[in-house]
């Protein structure tokens, strides 16, 4: 999202028949999806192949207008495909609030208590969540930090990472330091340890080269063969949510991958990616402005 709207907080006016409305969506629970398979339970040892899914989208919290309705649409998305985590970018306390509600076999961890923030949705089946930490962006003017949460999946040790870098054309400099301080976690994170980073960048195709990533790291839209039908996840030639006068077309939302290093070590590569929230909801309007990536993984 480009609005300088970013900055602002929703909590005096986020609509008040929100929980409400919220209420008449159901719960998502373990037994309400039909994704969800006795292979779930199973013990490591039993599992074929080590797989993980995931989907990051900016949830665009700071337009209010049909914000339950869009929750709800949030909901039924992530009830259909059933990812084992989840990344969001630009929540508000009532959107988390309702999340935690009605997304109940999955732990929420917020990266921060005010204003608008990152959250990372961990299925409870399948992730154990270590430890989290909320790493700062010291020079950024629009609240942004990186959200981090160590977990283990399957018995593999997974670093998760999520983001909001800074919007907006003339912040490309903040921008690329944001990016430099997910390049170091990259690069320090433990030879055993498998790194995913998803969320909404903001960065133009020029501004990555000036950063850099490590040779370990790969973007998984161009390790998938540069798919033209999953490159713009920002795009008012096609989602009418902010009525923008003019067309637009960015690859704002991005998923970057480090394997583990490790000899020994289970070494994941992306196989699918496909956009998500593409679908106009009943009420005339999509779930955001952005729209969601789904992307799975599997052992090399």
């Amino acid at each position: 999202m480009e609005s300088d709207s970013e900055t602002q907080s929703g909590e005096d006016t986020t609509p008040d028949d929100w929980m409400e409305l919220a209420d008449d969506s159901p719960a998502a629970s373990p037994d309400d999806s039909p994704a969800l398979s006795t292979d779930a339970t199973q013990k490591p040892s039993e599992k074929e192949d080590f797989k993980l899914s995931l989907i990051t989208w900016n949830v665009d919290g700071l337009d209010f207008e049909n914000l339950p309705e869009r929750s709800i649409g949030l909901v039924k998305y992530l009830n259909l495909y059933n990812p084992d985590v989840v990344f969001l970018q630009e929540l508000i306390d009532p959107y988390a609030q309702f999340l935690k509600k009605r997304l109940v076999s999955y732990l929420m961890i917020e990266g921060s208590e005010e204003g608008y923030f990152t959250g990372m949705l961990l299925k409870k089946s399948r992730v154990t969540l270590v430890e989290s930490e909320i790493v700062p962006y010291r020079t950024t003017k629009m609240m942004r930090n990186l959200l981090v949460a160590q977990v283990i999946v399957d018995g593999q040790k997974l670093c998760l990472m999520t983001s909001h870098f800074e919007s907006c054309k003339a912040n490309a400099k903040e921008r690329m330091n944001q990016l430099h301080v997910v390049k170091w976690k990259f690069k320090h994170a433990p030879d055993d340890v498998t790194v995913v980073f998803g969320g909404d960048t903001n960065l133009r195709d020029g501004e990555v080269p000036k950063v850099g990533l490590p040779a370990t790291v790969c973007d998984v839209w161009e390790r998938l063969g540069k798919q033209e039908h999953c490159r713009y996840t920002w795009d008012t030639t096609a989602n009418n949510n902010k009525k923008a006068s003019y067309p637009v077309r960015f690859r704002f939302d991005r998923i970057y991958l480090r394997p583990a290093i490790k000899s020994g070590a289970p070494r994941l590569a992306p196989d699918h990616m496909a956009l998500v929230g593409l679908e106009k909801l009943d009420c005339g309007r999509y779930t955001s402005d952005h729209w969601g990536i789904y992307c799975t993984f599997s052992a090399e």
